[in-house]
């Protein structure tokens, strides 16, 4: 997944091709801030109404991957940071947020001054790479950011007397002197993703004119590292072993940032194994400060099963046709990113996840929608000006604003929005008292 989606050369997300846009109707998807722009104003408001939870800090607020427009916030924000591994995509970035203002190369990636607000702005590959400092109070977003990192696949086998004894390593398979105790028990093996049989040795009389898979997923002939360290750190995963044939998907990349977001917020006494060694530890925070707000698809407490897909002009088209071409996404497990949060700092609750229908819902979504078409009629006569596309009808436009707020907590079996995208908050430790948007209120 990583390869197709961020590789420097002919990767997903990180290749310009000319005429071609992965983003909107024109392309392959659309995401929630383009469907309508109370989505983003409402994160907006999520996180001004965690900072005013927190005591309204006046100093040392970040904002990592988004930015508010809420002046009163911003005059406390001295950081913004997105995390961002397409080159043409910052660019893009940088020209919307900060016009024609210097884009300079910093040691963490590139940095200009935003043209609304006068705030520095810092494009990163990674959110490791942004210093982590005990007196900052990051606020972090974080929409439809787990689902394309990449995942393992395992399926359970049972015990069999025929079963390989030689494990496989990434330089060889390993020949054991005493057969393993492990042989008697049910095991997992890796679902790998390997080439196809070549077409020309293939006979088919299938008239699809869809372009044949050039890889497809294979039971590993023996145990790997990965399957015999990734499913034993959660019982979720043990307790599905003796099924034979269960698949599970572990995203170690997905436990890693959740744990990081959890460290900035709540600071920890623990190491940090995913930290490289080349970067500094990070330092002892005393007091747990700042939010993350993590908004994506996946199951409220099941594990993800088989949910590898490939998405191209908004159809679902299998994963391994076209590498590089096709949008890569899984299911996030949203229990696994609490489990890895909650272990990773002392100091840190999570909340939800809840669904999207009901996060929006309280923060106000039926609210702004209605007061943004009172103010269309307001303004009073039956057309209004917007921009270069001309004139259209305020009915037409208030009934954009209507639909679009619909689509977004939609609830249709199996495609609605509402229920398909959950939220999730990491916050600091405060005795269980809820947030805003997942039964709280500031």
């Amino acid at each position: 997944m990583r390869q197709c989606l961020t590789a420097p050369d002919g990767g997903y997300y990180t290749t310009n091709r000319a005429g071609r846009d992965q983003f909107g109707q024109r392309g392959d998807f659309v995401t929630s801030p383009e469907i309508s722009q109370i989505f983003g104003e409402l994160l907006g408001l999520w996180l001004t109404a965690e900072w005013h939870v927190q005591g309204r800090k006046a100093h040392g607020v970040e904002i990592i991957e988004s930015i508010s427009n809420f002046k009163t916030l911003v005059s406390s924000v001295e950081d913004i940071y997105l995390v961002e591994a397409s080159p043409w995509l910052r660019a893009t970035q940088k020209e919307l947020l900060c016009g024609d203002c210097p884009f300079q190369e910093v040691p963490i990636g590139h940095r200009s001054i935003s043209k609304y607000a006068g705030l520095p702005i810092t494009w990163c590959e990674d959110i490791r790479f942004i210093p982590n400092k005990p007196d900052k109070t990051p606020f972090i977003f974080a929409h439809e950011f787990f689902d394309a990192l990449p995942i393992h696949a395992f399926q359970s086998v049972p015990p069999s007397k025929t079963s390989s004894q030689t494990p496989s390593s990434p330089t060889g398979e390993i020949s054991l002197k005493a057969p393993s105790p492990e042989a008697s028990k049910p095991q997992w093996r890796e679902l790998l993703v390997t080439s196809t049989v070549p077409s020309s040795l293939i006979t088919s009389t299938s008239q699809s004119k869809e372009p044949k898979a050039d890889f497809q997923l294979s039971l590993a002939r023996a145990s790997n590292p990965s399957s015999l360290l990734l499913p034993s750190q959660s019982q979720r995963y043990k307790a599905l072993l003796p099924v034979a044939g269960s698949v599970i998907e572990i995203s170690p990349e997905s436990h890693s940032y959740a744990a990081e977001f959890a460290r900035r917020i709540g600071g920890s006494t623990k190491p940090n194994p995913s930290r490289s060694s080349a970067l500094p530890p990070a330092p002892h925070k005393t007091e747990p400060s700042g939010a993350a707000l993590i908004l994506d698809y996946g199951p409220s407490s099941s594990i993800p099963t088989s949910t590898l897909r490939g998405i191209r002009s908004h159809q679902l088209v299998s994963p391994f046709t076209s590498p590089g071409e096709v949008d890569l996404s899984a299911d996030v497990d949203f229990t696994a990113l609490a489990e890895a949060a909650l272990s990773a700092s002392e100091k840190v609750e999570v909340h939800g996840p809840v669904e999207q229908a009901d996060f929006l819902g309280q923060m106000g979504i039926h609210d702004r929608a209605s007061q943004l078409m009172r103010t269309l009629d307001k303004k009073g006569g039956t057309r209004i000006e917007v921009g270069a596309s001309g004139q259209i009808q305020v009915e037409e436009r208030k009934k954009t604003i209507k639909e679009a707020a619909e689509r977004l907590i939609s609830r249709l079996p199996g495609r609605g929005m509402g229920t398909l995208y959950k939220a999730l908050a990491i916050v600091p430790e405060r005795g269980g008292r809820k947030p805003v948007g997942f039964g709280g209120d500031v």
